[in-house]
């Protein structure tokens, strides 16, 4: 990442005092995305040109006693399944205190199962867009696993990202603590879904714990959570709630990693969800993929994939992948991606 310096040197003149910076970051992939099965009576193609460009803002100050702060936004252009380009979106702001071990995240930010504080819930992902993940398919207690139908349903979306101008976005607040190898992350989410009545409205609360552990080359975490939608229609008050939980565990030995991804909830006609996903680094430049995952699901197939990453330096790597979605149906992709 290449941080462009806007505004350090204005406080430079005060003594004692740290410099306040803003960073662009981000990432650019073009290439081709292919999925069989896709509905042609919608004007989608099986073969599209697949895009995205993403651009984050953070800015960041640090006060006298080392305490930094810091808030970001994002800024994201995508292709669709049709294969046209939407316009750029935008996020909700993210905020963030830290000093120490102690990072306090608060707003449009990630929950202790999306941001990976203590479990690795996606993996390596498989191809340049990452369609194949060791947690593909999962509905984790609306915990977001890339399901827009899970997202649009319960209007929670559990990581920071872009939406649509009318959206809006349910806060987090997330704790987390590092002492030595071991940490602890806590988060409640609590909000309001969509738009509220004089007759009705829903409400949605969920709570996260866990705890992570790295002993060497390896990293073991497990997170709990339970979450409640409360919807309220002309006086009659329903309410849905769910306890799920996920346990990672992994590591590497030489050129070769993974990733193991265990995880359950109290959904009905859902069965343990694994997962499991690894990389082997052939050279410097070039590693291998592969994910297998089973979403629970008695109606789903198993999401098995295998892809690979080759660096040309710079940032800029060649990627792809094939593989089988929950669907059964083959899914491949091969394009360019540059981060700056």
């Amino acid at each position: 990442m290449k941080k462009v310096l806007f505004a350090s040197t204005a406080l430079l003149a005060t003594a004692g005092m740290a410099a306040a910076e803003v960073t662009l970051d981000g990432f650019g992939r073009f290439g081709l995305f292919y999925q069989e099965g896709t509905d042609a009576t919608l004007g989608n193609d099986d073969v599209r040109i697949e895009q995205r460009f993403r651009l984050t803002i953070t800015g960041v100050a640090e006060a006298d006693a080392g305490v930094k702060f810091e808030g970001r936004i994002r800024f994201q252009t995508d292709d669709q399944a049709n294969g046209n380009s939407n316009i750029a979106r935008r996020s909700a702001a993210g905020f963030a205190v830290s000093t120490g071990g102690f990072r306090l995240d608060v707003g449009n930010v990630s929950d202790v199962i999306d941001s990976g504080d203590v479990v690795n819930f996606y993996g390596f992902g498989v191809g340049l867009t990452s369609f194949a993940e060791q947690s593909s398919g999962y509905n984790l207690g609306f915990v977001d696993s890339g399901n827009a139908t899970t997202e649009a349903s319960t209007g929670a979306v559990s990581g920071f990202g872009v939406s649509g101008d009318d959206s809006l976005i349910i806060p987090t607040v997330k704790l987390r603590y590092t002492a030595g190898d071991f940490t602890v992350s806590a988060s409640v989410t609590d909000g309001v879904l969509g738009t509220q009545t004089a007759t009705a409205a829903s409400t949605y609360q969920e709570y996260q714990l866990g705890v992570g552990y790295t002993f060497g080359d390896y990293s073991v975490g497990v997170a709990f959570g339970s979450n409640e939608i409360e919807t309220s229609d002309g006086g009659v008050v329903t309410t849905v709630d769910n306890d799920f939980w996920a346990l990672s565990f992994g590591g590497s030995i030489g050129a070769f990693a993974f990733s193991i991804l265990v995880a359950d909830d109290a959904q009905a006609g859902v069965d343990t969800r694994y997962g499991a996903s690894v990389k082997y680094d052939v050279s410097d430049a070039t590693e291998i993929r592969f994910v297998f995952a089973d979403s629970g699901v008695d109606s789903n197939d198993e999401t098995v994939a295998i892809g690979f990453r080759h660096s040309l330096g710079g940032g800029v790597s060649l990627r792809g992948g094939i593989g089988q979605n929950t669907g059964g149906n083959t899914v491949a992709d091969l394009g360019v991606i540059f981060n700056f």
